[in-house]
Order: C-alpha cells, then sequence, then structure tokens
C-alpha cells in the first residue's frame, strides 16, 4: 500500500507520519509537495500536523487553497483512505471535506501531553482494529483543537455514528468531547491527536499503531473482494 504524505509550508510532523508508515507499518510512504497536482498514483492520503502557512488566519485556512488540495478532495470523493491529523483535520475543515470548524482551546494555551481518548465507532476503515469503547493513549499537540459544530451537526453525527474519538477527560473545550469525525461515507478522518506519535512503547504508546493498522487491513479486505 503506497501513502502520501502531503508536505505544507510550517508542515512539523509529517516526519512522524512517514516513520509510522514505512518503520512501524512496514508499507510506502512518499513525500509529497504542496504544490504538486497528482495523487493518482497513491492509495491513500495523510495529513499531517505542523503549523501550516504560519497558522496565518486560522489553522489550515491557507492550505486549504494549496495546489494539491483539489487532488486530495478528488482522492476523497473516489473513496480513497484520507487522514488529517492536527493541522491536517484543520485543512479537511476548511476545504469542507469535514463539517465544523476549530476554535482556540478553552483555556487559550498550547497544550502538548498524552491524553485518553474513548474508540467511540469501530466500525470505520481507520478503527477496525480497535475494540469499540477501548481506551487509548495518544498525544496532542494543539493551540486550536477546541471542535464546535452547531445542533444540527452535531444532531446528525451522532445519529450517523460518524464520531470515531472522544476525549476521555476533555482537555480543550470541544463540542461532546469530540476528538475525531468522518465523513459521511467513512473514508476521512480528521482527529486532533497524534496517532504517528503513538506507534512505539518506547514513545509512552504504542495505541496509535492500531489506525494504521486498520487502515492498511481493510485496503488489502477490499482489493482482495475486487480482484
Amino acid at each position: 500500500m503506497k501513502f502520501a504524505v502531503i508536505v505544507f509550508p510550517g508542515s512539523n510532523c509529517d516526519v512522524d507520519m512517514y516513520h509510522a508508515i514505512k518503520d512501524e507499518l512496514g508499507e510506502e510512504a512518499v513525500y509529497v509537495r504542496y504544490d504538486e497536482q497528482n495523487l493518482a498514483n497513491y492509495d491513500a492520503i495523510l495529513l499531517p500536523g505542523g503549523f501550516s502557512y504560519g497558522d496565518y488566519l486560522r489553522g489550515g485556512a491557507i492550505a486549504r487553497f494549496a495546489p494539491i488540495m483539489p487532488e486530495v478532495i478528488k482522492a476523497a470523493e473516489a473513496g480513497k483512505p484520507v487522514l488529517g491529523v492536527c493541522n491536517g483535520f484543520q485543512i479537511l475543515l476548511e476545504a469542507g471535506l469535514l463539517p465544523g470548524a476549530m476554535k482556540r482551546n478553552k483555556n487559550l494555551k498550547f497544550m502538548c501531553r498524552p491524553v485518553t481518548l474513548r474508540v467511540q465507532n469501530n466500525e470505520t476503515m481507520f478503527t477496525s482494529a480497535y475494540e469499540n469503547g477501548e481506551e487509548i493513549t495518544v498525544p496532542i499537540a494543539h493551540g486550536e483543537g477546541n471542535y464546535y459544530c452547531d445542533e444540527d451537526t452535531l444532531a446528525q453525527l451522532k445519529k450517523d455514528n460518524r464520531i470515531a474519538f472522544s476525549y476521555a477527560d476533555n482537555p480543550n473545550g470541544s463540542v461532546e468531547d469530540i476528538a475525531g469525525i468522518v465523513n459521511e461515507e467513512g473514508n476521512v478522518l480528521g482527529m486532533m491527536p497524534h496517532p504517528e506519535r503513538a506507534v512505539d512503547e518506547l514513545l509512552g504508546s504504542a495505541d496509535g499503531l492500531k489506525l494504521f493498522k486498520s487502515i492498511l487491513r481493510n485496503w488489502r479486505e477490499s482489493h482482495v473482494t475486487h480482484a
């Protein structure tokens, strides 16, 4: 399986994402610059964390207009797995691939520490290796991670079981303790915590590795089915 790791000016978690795929998952990972315009040869698209374009205006607001983004949207519409982590989640929101918006953390401070997440839906291509309700340890590192959406959107997310992860102890004020959501089709996941920083016990947790294993397993199963 071939993963594209999109690199924007200001990305700083691209190396972590590359390591998680190549060294821990054992699959192919390729850095793809923000100004490239072709993702046809990749099976999955990863938008890493960082401070794309310096987080000017809002996190992800400028990156959303990068030349690569029409290709990211095309990949999502084609059903390919698209994962946006932290700043990548913000970019997915700004691009309209996921609903809602990010506000400043409720304490108005940048936070960087391990948190406990609860798997709310293990029937997605990103969470199938987890047990439903499983609690996992994954680090956060954000200043604008306070997820917000209106009441109608929240009701729809809950109705469609699109909340993938929630915080056991909400660190940032996110509505309904939301830490990660998927799109209607289930192939786009945005989450603020960093699974790519939790792929080895030496880092304090390997709980994030199951997310990448889920993507790989789903891809293999779908390709066997269509073979």
